[in-house]
């Protein structure tokens, strides 16, 4: 995935939902994430740079990888299930997705990938990319004559 504005259908999200929802029926238990698009990402873009903020409520720091190779940003992770641990005869309903995840983004050729920084907090990760110096938008003094 590219990092790209979002000019999308409104529906599209509940149709990927719907297809997940399809794909593995409707018990989710033994279902790894390994192939969606979990977690789901919120990009945007300043002047400075751009901000893609993952939701991953339920794991720590360690559970979560963050990677640059070749202008490619790579986040993975695994978020361990309480149902493996658990009595399974005592959970009525399960849904929650759990099992390993990877998501990639191409980066642009504008964004600095050595000036990248990470922070989880409140299980949400927020990923700063910077614009390289070249790239950010520059005020011309125009002279009047």
């Amino acid at each position: 995935m590219s990092l790209i504005r979002y000019e999308g259908n409104p529906l599209t999200a509940m149709f990927e939902e719907l297809n997940d929802l399809m794909a593995g029926g409707l018990d989710w238990r033994g279902r790894e994430l390994s192939g969606s698009t979990f977690p789901r990402v919120d990009i945007t873009e300043s002047g400075e740079g751009y901000l893609i903020r993952a939701d991953l409520p339920g794991m720590t720091r360690e559970d979560i990888k963050v990677s640059v190779e070749d202008g490619v940003l790579s986040l993975s992770g695994e978020k361990k299930s309480e149902f493996e641990s658990a009595n399974k005869d005592s959970y009525y309903h399960f849904e929650r997705r759990y099992g390993k995840f990877m998501r990639s983004f191409s980066l642009p050729s504008h964004v600095d990938s050595k000036n990248i920084e990470a922070r989880y907090t409140n299980g949400v990760l927020e990923i700063s990319l910077k614009k390289t110096e070249e790239s950010k938008p520059k005020a011309i003094e125009v002279k009047v004559d």
